[in-house]
């Protein structure tokens, strides 16, 4: 077997998540050497963090590293909290702490997610909240309606999309729906509701604890004080924004608001963000 060291150069330094294109045997002797596993491989036990971009999951990370992994969110970077509650997009490697992981992810459903907490936030204030990330990712402005009507730069699909495939859990995991909306009235239930589900109950003061450390001042806070080490979240725009209910109400202008509720009003009906 390689010298850890070795490995870690193979791998492209001494995080593993940097890694470009390990060879295949080089990975086998890292992660048998470390502990870590490549990402996808995936235990029943595992918990998915799953919503369209822009739903909560980021805040999601912090609020479980924080409520059932005893993170202190004070001084922890943003790297510690990946490494605990792992980005399935960026990262290419997740060593499991803990016999339950939670892992954030934005993709449809598969088949090797069995455990999973669907995010589900008004499509409207998605949508508003989306297009600010992809003007700071793209460094340029961009036409809100031709992206609504298009969906193009849109990951993985378009919102109503998105929600009618994780409702339709075409896989048979095991599921819960936490909506945004909810989490923004009373994050303590919620974690609790989320404890349960993943087999982590918590004691109330620990869960509003965790709540009052990610909250939304905290967390943007935490974005001028910490760099994020998600490559995909823009350095040059503030992810952490405005987090309200009703964004879209003086943000998405009447033709975008048109265009959207022309394809996704029927699922916004079906999900009670419209009547």
């Amino acid at each position: 077997m390689r010298p850890l060291q070795e490995l870690r150069k193979m791998l492209g330094g001494d995080s593993p998540d940097r890694a470009t294109a390990p060879g295949p045997e080089a990975g086998k002797e890292f992660c048998a050497a470390t502990g870590f596993r490549p990402i996808g491989q995936f235990a029943e036990t595992h918990v998915f963090i799953v919503g369209y971009p822009k739903s909560g999951n980021t805040w999601m990370q912090y609020l479980v590293a924080s409520a059932f992994y005893g993170m202190d969110l004070e001084v922890a970077s943003d790297a510690l909290v990946q490494d605990l509650a792992p980005d399935v997009h960026f990262k290419k490697f997740f060593k499991p702490y803990f016999p339950v992981t939670f892992f954030k992810s934005h993709f449809l459903p598969r088949p090797d997610y069995r455990r999973v907490i669907y995010l589900l936030r008004d499509g409207r204030d998605v949508m508003v909240s989306y297009w600010h990330y992809l003007e700071g990712l793209c460094g340029k402005k961009m036409d809100f309606l031709e992206l609504v009507e298009t969906g193009e730069g849109l990951f993985p699909c378009k919102w109503h999309e998105h929600v009618a495939s994780w409702l339709a859990n075409p896989h048979g995991a095991q599921m819960i729906t936490v909506r945004y909306e909810d989490l923004i009235k009373d994050a303590a239930a919620e974690l609790g509701r989320i404890g349960e589900f993943a087999g982590l109950p918590r004691e109330t003061g620990a869960l509003e604890a965790a709540v009052r450390s990610a909250s939304f001042p905290a967390m943007k806070q935490r974005e001028a004080s910490f760099a994020w080490e998600n490559p995909q979240i823009p350095k040059n725009k503030q992810f952490v924004r405005r987090g309200e209910i009703g964004s879209h109400r003086d943000e998405m202008p009447p033709a975008v608001r048109e265009a959207f509720m022309k394809e996704a009003g029927a699922m916004m009906r079906r999900t009670g963000y419209w009547s």
